[in-house]
């Protein structure tokens, strides 16, 4: 009776569903990310210089001539993990104030706008970016090449930041100057805890109150800016 009950058991099993097969478009955007994952770990983990291209197939588990396919070589890995750090960077600001309330108050806002950006300077992905970069500007440098300020990583931030700048305080107007200013002084304080983090290996030991002194000088330097008021030339 046993043996019977468990051939009919056996017998009414579901048969396996096959995985659909994955598209071109889908395989080629994993292999993409596998590489990416691979490099940036590598750089997190044993530095920019120790990075080679044997040590970026031996991670990813993806072969040479695949990784050539995908970027043409290794500083088309790096150019990609620059661009994506970007591009992730504007998306996260815009995804963290998609989320808030239409009439969110000002301190509110300033607080998703540091907390957000945080998020994108004390990743893994931002410290292989900032290596990269680093690691480019020595070498130009050491070449006498002029910089090209297209490439520069405060450029670029600052780019990511003006882009929404208006739509995250519509109701602020410091003036070009003062907003080029303020701007500059939150990426140089997030980019130097960062730094801090990067060379100590854990983030820094008065993080979060440093990140609250951050919103408090922002609000500070916010209040009153409205609807034309501290308007400078």
């Amino acid at each position: 009776m046993l043996v019977s009950e468990m051939a009919e058991t056996h017998s009414l099993r579901l048969p396996e569903r096959r995985r659909p097969r994955r598209t071109q478009v889908e395989r080629r955007a994993e292999t993409r990310a596998r590489i990416l994952a691979a490099t940036i770990e590598s750089i997190n983990e044993i530095g920019y210089q120790r990075t080679t291209s044997a040590e970026i197939t031996r991670r990813s588990g993806v072969t040479w001539g695949a990784v050539q396919h995908h970027f043409g070589g290794k500083d088309g890995i790096l150019g990609a993990i620059v661009e994506d750090s970007f591009n992730d960077f504007s998306a996260g600001l815009a995804e963290a104030f998609e989320s808030l309330p239409r009439k969110t108050s000002l301190p509110r806002r300033i607080g998703t706008f540091v907390d957000a950006a945080w998020e994108h300077f004390g990743s893994a992905r931002y410290r292989a970016s900032f290596e990269i970069l680093l690691a480019d500007s020595v070498s130009r440098e050491a070449r006498a090449e002029p910089e090209r300020n297209d490439l520069s990583w405060q450029n670029e931030i600052l780019k990511a930041w003006t882009r929404i700048w208006h739509r995250l305080f519509p109701e602020l107007d410091l003036g070009r100057r003062r907003t080029l200013m303020i701007q500059h002084y939150t990426i140089s304080t997030l980019s130097g805890l960062a730094s801090l983090q990067l060379l100590a290996g854990k983030p820094p030991p008065f993080l979060r109150d440093e990140l609250e002194l951050l919103k408090k000088t922002l609000a500070r330097e916010f209040r009153g800016a409205g609807s034309g008021n501290g308007k400078e030339d």
